[in-house]
């Protein structure tokens, strides 16, 4: 970092680095310095495609570019530990695509390796850094809804089963848990505590990789029931929203809640609340006709830039972890999801084994 601002270098060339790649657009001071893909051509292709000064086909001649500050890795899950120590050994402050890793024991080891490097560390769980997702934990903070009861979570999407898909290639860290379920889990961990994991179950696609799952947790006394997988029609998809009930009110972060643009606000204590599929619940969340008060929270961009921004302040404070996003809040959600996939899968099938890289 110099007086010019923060030198952003990305690793991998896919869909969420181009979307981080634009949404530096929006943030004060961030330089487009490199770029790195193991295809050297299509390193190019994005470097000039977003505007960022050079293009690396080797990973240790990325490292080694003085121009870059922090290194945003945008691989696939099970390459995020080799290359978040390697960037770390060469002296660059890393943010991590979400999950961290495959493991806890290997997040932890990449904030211990920060630590003692003396550099920066970050999952990169854009939700917590939202502004919607600010304003909900500030109005829990301040006793806006009452002591929290209970809270409920989905995250299903429509998604046919592919084999060779990354959301379902075990190689390439497949799976609803480590895809979807970290969402929850950290949004949770953020607004109301550390969980911990009370029941769970999950389902098997055909390859063995988990397709779908349900848990339960509970931060302090509050039960959190949760849903996440991914489905064959698009009418079995969830209401993808994040629901809080209050002994005073209830609040939700609207669907889908890991990209919340607005929060719903009702002024008393509900069993249930109403939903947002369908015309008359797209109707109702759109006119407040179930009396509702809709509180509307832009975000930059496509949401990625706030986190770039939490970033570039702790590294101009000297911070080697985020307050809002410590490495063990990152570390403590993959070992919630470790213990939900050491269980057999409903009917039995096992878990199948996924490859971590590093």
């Amino acid at each position: 970092m110099d007086e010019k601002g923060t030198n952003w270098g990305i690793w991998a060339t896919g869909t969420i680095a181009a979307k981080f790649a634009d949404d530096l657009d929006h943030v004060p001071g961030a330089r487009k310095a490199a770029v790195c893909s193991r295809d050297a051509e299509r390193a190019h292709r994005f470097a000039n495609a977003h505007g960022f000064a050079r293009a690396h086909g080797d990973g240790d001649a990325f490292l080694a570019d003085p121009d870059v500050d922090v290194v945003y890795i945008a691989s696939p899950h099970p390459a995020h530990k080799a290359q978040a120590m390697a960037a770390i050994g060469a002296g660059k402050s890393v943010l991590i695509e979400k999950p961290i890793t495959m493991h806890a024991a290997d997040a932890r080891a990449i904030g211990d390796a920060a630590r003692t490097a003396g550099v920066f560390a970050m999952e990169a769980m854009w939700t917590r850094f939202l502004p919607a997702v600010q304003r909900a934990r500030a109005m829990i903070e301040a006793g806006e809804i009452g002591a929290v009861r209970r809270a409920e979570a989905s995250l299903v999407f429509h998604r046919p089963f592919e084999p060779g898909h990354r959301l379902f290639d075990p190689a390439l860290g497949g799976g609803a848990c480590l895809d979807l379920g970290v969402y929850p889990i950290s949004v949770a961990a953020h607004l109301l505590g550390r969980p911990q994991l009370v029941e769970s179950a999950w389902l098997a696609a055909p390859n063995g990789v988990d397709i779908s799952a349900t848990f339960t947790l509970a931060c302090g006394n509050a039960p959190i029931s949760v849903e996440i997988g991914f489905v064959e029609r698009e009418d079995q998809a969830g209401e993808n929203s994040f629901t809080i009930f209050g002994e005073a009110g209830t609040l939700r972060l609207d669907r889908p809640f890991l990209a919340a643009q607005a929060l719903s606000v009702w002024q008393r204590p509900m069993q249930t609340a109403p939903s947002d599929r369908g015309l008359r619940g797209r109707l109702a969340r759109r006119l407040s006709m179930d009396g509702r008060k809709r509180l509307r929270c832009p975000a930059l961009g496509s949401g990625l830039a706030h986190q770039a921004v939490a970033v570039q302040q702790a590294l101009a404070r000297g911070d080697t972890q985020h307050a809002l996003m410590p490495i063990d809040e990152s570390a403590a959600a993959i070992d919630i999801i470790e213990r939900i996939l050491a269980e057999p899968a409903a009917g039995g099938r096992p878990a199948t084994a996924r490859t971590a890289a590093g």
